[in-house]
C-alpha cells in the first residue's frame, strides 16, 4: 500500500529510524515533499530532489490551485445541501480506522511518540472526521422577521474560502484532522504546511483522502525544510487568495502570523502556547491527583500544549503528594525506543529541545529547587531526558513562568486559595489549567477564576473531539473540535427579501 512505502522510506529496521539516533525531519531537509491533489499525486510519495529556490512561486501556484477547486467542492453542497460532503468525510474516517496500524508507525517513526501513544494519536484523530462529517449535514441558517411587513430577513452560513492551515510536530495527525474537518465540513478547501519535523502523517492523510474520493485541489500538502519554513508559511498567510489562516504553534510566530494576516484582514484562529496550572488543594485525594498528574505532564514526554508546567500545591498536602507523585514516576515510566513495547517515554523532538529542558532544570536547581528525581540526559542519547520532578521550587525560576515542552515536573507550595490562583493567573497566556479538590464550593470558585479556555477538575486528560479547544489571553483565538469549530470557517450572509 501507499502507507506502507512511506514506512520502507522511514527506514524501519534501520537504526538511522531509532528514535533517538535518528533526528525527526532529516530525509526532508534538503528537500521539498510536494503532495498537491490534482498536481502530483501523492501515491508515489518519492522524495523530490528540488530544492527550495523558487519555494515562493511554487507556494503561491499551490494556493491558487486551490482557489480555483473551491468553486467545485463548494457545489458538492448542491442540491443535496452538505450531504456529499458528509458522505466524502466519512469515507476519509473509514480509511483512517482500516489504516490505524501503520500511520501509528509513521507517527512513532518520525517524532520518536511510543507506539501506543500514536495509536491513540490516531483514532482521536479520526474521530474528528466522523466528528465533522456529522456536523457538515448541520450548517443551519437561520429566518428573522423584521418589523416591516413586506420584508424577509434571511441569515446564510457559507465558506469562508481558502484555508491555509499550519500543524506542529507533536500530533502531526490530530492537529490536521481537527482544522481539516472543520474546514472540509464548512466547504472550505485546505493548503496544509505541517511541521517540518512530521511530514509523512500528513502526506500519508492526503493519499488516504484521495482513496476517499475527497476531489483534487480539495487537501493539499506543502511540506518544506526548517530552513525554508519561514518563507513558505509567510507566503501562503500573506497571498490575498487565501481567506483563512489556522495555526497552531507557538505564541510568539502567532503573533508574526497575526501581522501577516492584518495586511489583508484575514479570518485568524489560532492555538498557541500554554502555561497550565495544576493546583493541589489539601482536600484533594492524593491518589487521585498523582494519577492526573502523571496522565497530563508526562504524556507525549511532556510534549503537549496543555500539559501541566508549574504544580501549586498546598502545604497541608505537599508532602504526601510529592512522595507519592516521585514514587509514581519511578514505578510507571520507561524511557525507550517508541517501537519497544513497555516504552511510556520517548525522545524530544530534537536536541534543542532537550537543551531547553536542561536549562530550566539548572536554573531551578540554582536558585535552590531539589530533584526530587530524574534531572539530566537519559543514558540512551542526547534526545532522551529523564522525567524529572522538582521540589521547592518558587516563581522566579525560568520553570515557574517559561513553557517547558518536556518532561519537567516542578512543584510549587501554597498556602491559600487565594494565593494559588494568583499565580495561575499571573501568566500572559490561558490554555488550559487543573485542580483537584473534594470542597464543592472551592470547585466552582476556581473553575470559574481560572483563567484558562479550558479546566480539568479532578481530570487529568480533558481533550475530547466533542468539546470546544482553546484558549484566553495570548494562548490563542477561536475554538477548535465540538460544535463550535466549524463555525471558524463559516461566514454569515445576511439576505433581505423585499417586495412581499
Amino acid at each position: 500500500s501507499c502507507l506502507r512505502k512511506i514506512t520502507v522510506l522511514l527506514g524501519f529496521g534501520n537504526p538511522r529510524a531509532d528514535a533517538g539516533s535518528w533526528r525527526p525531519g532529516q530525509l526532508s531537509l534538503h528537500s521539498a515533499w510536494i503532495a498537491a491533489l490534482g498536481f502530483s499525486r501523492p501515491s508515489s510519495f518519492s522524495i523530490c530532489k528540488w530544492f527550495y529556490v523558487n519555494a515562493f512561486l511554487k507556494t503561491l501556484l499551490e494556493t491558487i490551485s486551490s482557489f480555483f477547486f473551491f468553486r467545485d467542492w463548494v457545489l458538492l453542497s448542491c442540491p443535496g445541501w452538505n450531504t456529499e460532503r458528509s458522505s466524502l468525510l466519512r469515507k476519509w474516517y473509514d480509511l483512517m480506522i482500516k489504516n490505524k496500524d501503520d500511520l501509528a508507525k509513521i507517527i512513532t517513526a518520525e517524532s520518536g511518540k511510543p507506539l501506543k501513544e500514536a495509536q491513540g494519536e490516531i483514532l482521536y484523530s479520526a474521530l474528528f472526521l466522523e466528528w465533522f462529517s456529522e456536523e457538515a449535514r448541520r450548517v443551519y441558517g437561520d429566518i428573522i422577521y423584521t418589523s416591516a411587513r413586506d420584508k424577509r430577513a434571511l441569515v446564510l452560513k457559507q465558506p469562508v474560502g481558502v484555508a491555509a492551515v499550519i500543524t506542529p510536530w507533536n500530533f502531526p495527525s490530530a492537529m490536521i484532522t481537527r482544522k481539516v474537518g472543520a474546514a472540509l465540513a464548512a466547504g472550505c478547501t485546505v493548503v496544509v504546511k505541517p511541521a517540518e519535523d512530521t511530514p509523512f502523517s500528513a502526506l500519508a492523510l492526503a493519499e488516504l483522502a484521495s482513496q476517499a474520493g475527497i476531489p483534487p485541489g480539495v487537501y493539499n500538502v506543502i511540506p518544506c525544510s526548517r530552513k525554508n519554513a519561514t518563507e513558505v508559511g509567510e507566503a501562503i498567510c500573506t497571498d490575498p487568495l487565501v481567506s483563512k489562516i489556522s495555526f497552531t504553534g507557538s505564541t510568539t510566530t502567532g503573533k508574526v502570523l497575526l501581522h501577516h494576516a492584518a495586511n489583508s484582514v484575514k479570518r485568524v484562529s489560532m492555538e498557541l502556547g500554554g502555561l497550565a496550572p495544576f493546583i493541589v488543594f489539601d482536600s484533594a485525594n492524593v491518589d487521585q491527583a498523582v494519577a492526573g498528574a502523571m496522565a497530563s505532564k508526562f504524556r507525549n514526554a511532556g510534549q503537549t500544549c496543555v500539559c501541566s508546567n508549574r504544580f501549586l500545591v498546598q502545604r497541608g498536602i505537599h508532602d504526601a503528594f510529592v512522595k507519592a507523585f516521585a514514587e509514581a514516576i519511578k514505578k510507571n515510566l520507561r524511557v525507550g525506543n517508541g517501537f519497544e513495547e513497555g516504552t511510556t517515554q520517548g525522545p524530544l523532538i530534537n536536541e534543542k529541545a532537550v537543551e531547553k529542558v536542561e536549562k530550566q532544570v539548572n536554573d531551578a536547581v540554582c536558585k535552590g529547587a531539589t530533584v526530587v528525581t530524574g534531572g539530566k540526559r537519559h543514558q540512551l542519547g542526547k534526545n532522551f531526558f529523564e522525567p524529572t520532578l522538582l521540589s521547592n521550587v518558587t516563581q522566579d525560576m525560568l520553570c515557574s513562568h517559561e513553557e517547558t515542552f518536556g518532561p519537567l515536573a516542578p512543584v510549587i507550595k501554597f498556602d491559600t486559595e487565594e494565593e494559588a490562583v494568583a499565580i495561575a493567573n499571573a501568566a500572559d497566556v490561558g490554555l488550559a489549567g487543573y485542580f483537584y479538590s473534594q470542597d464543592p464550593a472551592q470547585i466552582w470558585r476556581v473553575a470559574e477564576q481560572l483563567e484558562v479556555g479550558m479546566v480539568g477538575v479532578n481530570e487529568g486528560l480533558i481533550s475530547s473531539v466533542e468539546c470546544p479547544f482553546g484558549g484566553v489571553k495570548q494562548s490563542g483565538l477561536g475554538r477548535e473540535g465540538s460544535k463550535y469549530g466549524i463555525d471558524e470557517y463559516l461566514e454569515l450572509k445576511y439576505v433581505c427579501y423585499g417586495g412581499l
